[in-house]
């Protein structure tokens, strides 16, 4: 289940990279609940790298949704 944790928070990361491009922000309304996943399970069962990744893919994501209107 930590490799699981792991490769949750991982395919966050990579998709969270074209979701940063213009036009394709709707992607991370998918990375937000892959990274909250990941997290999740990285606090659940003591991976500490999957759980700073997700966190981190989580702040850059609501961000990214914040500044462009889609979370408000």
């Amino acid at each position: 289940m930590r490799t699981l944790s792991l490769a949750l928070s991982v395919i966050a990361l990579l998709l969270l990279f074209p979701a940063l491009l213009p036009l394709l922000g709707w992607l991370n309304w998918l990375v937000l609940p892959l990274a909250l996943l990941g997290a999740g399970l990285g606090v659940i069962f003591g991976e500490e790298r999957a759980f700073r990744l997700g966190l981190l893919v989580l702040v850059v994501s609501a961000l990214r949704l914040f500044l462009g209107g889609g979370l408000l």
